[in-house]
């Protein structure tokens, strides 16, 4: 069996570490494009410790998810100022528009140039511009991962701009950086991470090191998870969830995902939805249809043994069943306050179109098997 794993160069992880960032950012050189979320007095922090160590930072702020628009301006901004390299700080938007503009920076042109599906796909010319992610919420893992999500609207979609060169240079990932996150933050980002640990382990291009990451992580979610929505102030719980997260996203990166993301990938793009509610909301409907689909096409064996043991993880149960783990994820759905797909607008009529464009998706070639329109439709019908 042959397999790959790659992930970012260097990962520092603990709580306290954010206060090493000017040491070793100095390393890549003297300007830096600082791109944080749409509260950038958060960074304030970051910019002080980058400051004291000689570096000069352009902050730009990214309101909301990132479209390629922006991504554009970003990476502009860096070539104007002559940044030489690009810290992102903030949740998975701040982190993915950062390593995008990263990209961007050294391969100009237009980004349809290099987006998927619904650009030309282009392989990037040119090493992206050194980035570093300081993520503060523990969910995207896109401190571990080598594509970035964009919107673009006038697709109504949001794609990657992927390329193994965008792994970033450096992770430092300081749990105490998400203490003050709400607790419905807290969820969503959690329930993405919790997904993006499931979804690897269950797909189709899983492999010894993934499946290690996931084995370890999924436990340590669901455990860590409704403690740290109760408690924010628990450290503990926020380090575990920061694992987790820095997990999925390494698992991710090297397995790919499934039917929830693909899924997810148009909703975001049509309907003002977080990316964490709507996988949270897809979840447990995706684990039904793909379990299901598993019995009828795959019978029994490694594949159902895999789903399996996902339960018993989930739940705490060693004689847990696939029936238990779904139960167990609609409670936590109910205890978090998550609301289903019909609260985010989308309506039966748009059924159709989305699991048209799903089906289409990068993430779907991760699914453990392949689902049908209809399936697809059915998915949506579950969660609405």
């Amino acid at each position: 069996m042959r397999w790959e794993f790659a992930t970012a160069t260097r990962v520092i992880f603990g709580p306290g570490t954010r206060r090493e960032i000017g040491a070793v950012a100095r390393k890549f050189g003297q300007r830096a494009l600082v791109v944080t979320g749409s509260h950038p007095e958060r960074a304030a922090e970051l910019l002080d410790l980058l400051q004291a160590a000689g570096l000069e930072a352009t902050v730009f702020t990214v309101a909301g998810e990132p479209a390629a628009a922006v991504a554009e301006q970003g990476a502009t901004r860096a070539r104007e100022q002559g940044c030489e390299l690009v810290v992102a700080i903030g949740g998975g938007s701040a982190l993915d528009a950062g390593k995008a503009m990263a990209a961007l920076a050294t391969n100009p042109g237009p980004v349809m140039n290099y987006l998927e599906v619904v650009g030309r796909g282009r392989p990037l010319d040119a090493a992206p511009l050194p980035f570093i992610a300081v993520p503060t919420t523990a969910g995207t893992g896109a401190e571990a991962t080598r594509n970035a999500v964009l919107a673009v609207p006038e697709h109504r979609v949001k794609v990657s701009l992927r390329s193994p060169l965008m792994l970033p240079r450096l992770a430092v990932v300081d749990p105490e950086l998400t203490l003050g996150v709400p607790p419905a933050v807290t969820a969503t980002t959690g329930l993405d991470a919790l997904t993006q640990l499931v979804e690897p382990y269950l797909s189709c291009r899983a492999n010894p090191c993934t499946d290690a990451l996931c084995a370890a992580g999924i436990p340590l979610a669901a455990r860590a998870l409704p403690r740290a929505f109760a408690n924010g102030d628990d450290l503990a719980a926020r380090t575990a969830m920061a694992q987790a997260s820095l997990w999925s996203g390494m698992a991710l990166a090297n397995a790919g995902l499934g039917a929830v993301h693909g899924l997810a990938g148009p909703i975001g793009g049509q309907f003002a939805a977080p990316h964490g509610a709507v996988c949270a909301a897809l979840l447990p409907s995706v684990l039904a249809s793909n379990w299901r689909a598993v019995r009828e096409r795959a019978g029994s064996g490694d594949l159902a043994a895999r789903f399996i043991a996902v339960a018993r993880w989930l739940t705490g149960n060693e004689r847990a069943v696939v029936e238990d783990a779904l139960d167990w994820l609609t409670g936590k759905l109910r205890d978090f306050g998550i609301p289903s797909l019909r609260h985010h607008g989308i309506a039966e009529s748009h059924f159709s179109a989305l699991a048209t464009q799903a089906a289409a998706a990068s993430s779907m070639h991760g699914n453990p098997v392949p689902l049908t329109p209809p399936e697809l439709m059915a998915i949506l019908r579950a969660a609405w």
